[in-house]
Protein backbone atom coordinates (compact mmCIF):
# COMPACT_ATOMS: atom_id res chain seq x y z
CA UNK A 1 0.00 0.00 0.00
CA UNK A 2 1.24 3.16 -0.59
CA UNK A 3 0.61 6.41 1.45
CA UNK A 4 -0.96 9.87 0.00
CA UNK A 5 2.52 11.76 0.93
CA UNK A 6 4.65 9.06 -1.20
CA UNK A 7 2.90 9.90 -4.24
CA UNK A 8 3.18 13.47 -3.60
CA UNK A 9 6.94 13.32 -3.25
CA UNK A 10 7.18 11.07 -6.36
CA UNK A 11 5.35 13.57 -8.18
CA UNK A 12 6.62 16.45 -6.81
CA UNK A 13 9.71 15.48 -7.66
CA UNK A 14 9.26 14.16 -11.20
CA UNK A 15 7.32 17.72 -12.19
CA UNK A 16 8.67 21.66 -12.26
CA UNK A 17 7.44 23.38 -9.11
CA UNK A 18 4.61 21.38 -8.84
CA UNK A 19 1.83 21.94 -6.49
CA UNK A 20 0.22 18.68 -5.77
CA UNK A 21 -2.83 17.32 -3.53
CA UNK A 22 -3.02 13.64 -3.21
CA UNK A 23 -6.27 11.68 -1.27
CA UNK A 24 -6.93 8.30 -1.03
CA UNK A 25 -7.48 5.01 0.94
CA UNK A 26 -3.77 3.06 0.39
CA UNK A 27 -5.08 1.56 -3.15
CA UNK A 28 -7.15 4.05 -4.68
CA UNK A 29 -6.00 7.59 -5.07
CA UNK A 30 -7.44 10.81 -5.78
CA UNK A 31 -4.71 13.69 -6.89
CA UNK A 32 -4.77 17.65 -8.04
CA UNK A 33 -1.17 18.37 -9.99
CA UNK A 34 -0.77 21.60 -10.75
CA UNK A 35 2.97 22.34 -12.91
CA UNK A 36 3.85 24.26 -15.89
CA UNK A 37 5.23 20.99 -17.43
CA UNK A 38 1.33 20.54 -18.82
CA UNK A 39 1.35 23.93 -20.80
CA UNK A 40 0.56 23.08 -24.31
CA UNK A 41 -0.04 19.77 -23.45
CA UNK A 42 -3.53 17.91 -24.03
CA UNK A 43 -5.15 16.12 -20.98
CA UNK A 44 -4.07 12.67 -22.39
CA UNK A 45 -0.11 13.84 -22.29
CA UNK A 46 -0.83 15.35 -19.18
CA UNK A 47 -1.84 12.01 -17.94
CA UNK A 48 1.00 9.70 -19.89
CA UNK A 49 3.21 12.31 -17.81
CA UNK A 50 2.33 11.60 -14.65
CA UNK A 51 1.45 7.76 -14.88
CA UNK A 52 5.17 7.35 -15.98
CA UNK A 53 6.06 8.81 -12.99
CA UNK A 54 4.20 6.15 -10.87
CA UNK A 55 4.32 3.51 -13.44
CA UNK A 56 6.86 1.34 -11.83
CA UNK A 57 4.50 1.00 -8.53
CA UNK A 58 1.43 0.18 -10.44
CA UNK A 59 3.59 -2.53 -12.36
CA UNK A 60 4.01 -4.01 -8.56
CA UNK A 61 0.35 -3.26 -7.94
CA UNK A 62 1.03 -0.82 -4.91
CA UNK A 63 -0.86 1.98 -6.86
CA UNK A 64 -4.04 0.29 -7.66
CA UNK A 65 -5.97 3.27 -9.29
CA UNK A 66 -5.29 7.25 -9.38
CA UNK A 67 -7.43 9.44 -10.84
CA UNK A 68 -6.34 12.96 -11.63
CA UNK A 69 -7.37 16.56 -12.36
CA UNK A 70 -4.10 18.07 -14.02
CA UNK A 71 -3.93 21.94 -14.53
CA UNK A 72 -1.40 24.22 -15.56
CA UNK A 73 -0.67 27.40 -12.84
CA UNK A 74 -2.68 29.48 -15.09
CA UNK A 75 -5.51 27.54 -15.35
CA UNK A 76 -5.53 26.59 -11.12
CA UNK A 77 -5.14 30.35 -10.53
CA UNK A 78 -8.39 30.95 -13.10
CA UNK A 79 -10.05 28.32 -11.18
CA UNK A 80 -9.18 29.52 -7.92
CA UNK A 81 -10.53 32.86 -8.94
Amino acid sequence: MMEPDAIRSLLEAGLTEAHVEVAGDGRHFQALIVTSDFDGLPLLRRHRLVYDLLQSHIDADVLHAISMRTLTPEQWAAERG
